[in-house]
């Protein structure tokens, strides 16, 4: 059964969102997301510096059934890449809210978080499908 870490945001499409203690917002996606999707086998990310926009699309996860596009939760600039992923995207699968987040995204505009849904109303969301 899926997890929804209560700490987290979470949009529609499945990304997660956590606001760090320097103000970056770090962003994966969700238990829901990842089982659906089977095993991960890899993960097209955005490049450094990109600006994106919230609802935008940010980059490609891939897996053994499908390819999904991974959105931006908050609009701004992308400053750091899990790296990690590009030999290990089973990470994805095997820790969705650990080690297998995607990207750092510095917000314009950090309020934006409170657009996205909390982790009860994201399960209401999961339940739904």
């Amino acid at each position: 059964m899926a997890e929804f870490p209560g700490n987290f945001r979470y949009a529609s499409t499945h990304e997660w969102a956590l606001l760090e203690d320097e103000g970056t917002v770090k962003v994966g996606i969700s238990d829901h997301a990842q089982e659906a999707l089977g095993d991960v086998v890899y993960v097209e990310m955005p490049e450094l510096g990109q600006m994106v926009e919230a609802g935008g699309e940010a980059g490609v996860v891939e897996s053994v059934k499908a390819a999904s596009d991974i959105f931006a939760p908050v609009t701004g600039e992308i400053v750091e890449i899990n790296d990690q992923l590009e030999d290990a995207p089973e990470k994805v699968n095997e820790s969705p809210f650990g080690d297998g987040w995607f990207f750092r995204i510095k917000p314009n505009d950090p309020s934006e978080l409170n657009q996205l849904l909390d982790a009860a109303a994201y399960a209401e969301v999961c339940a739904s499908e």
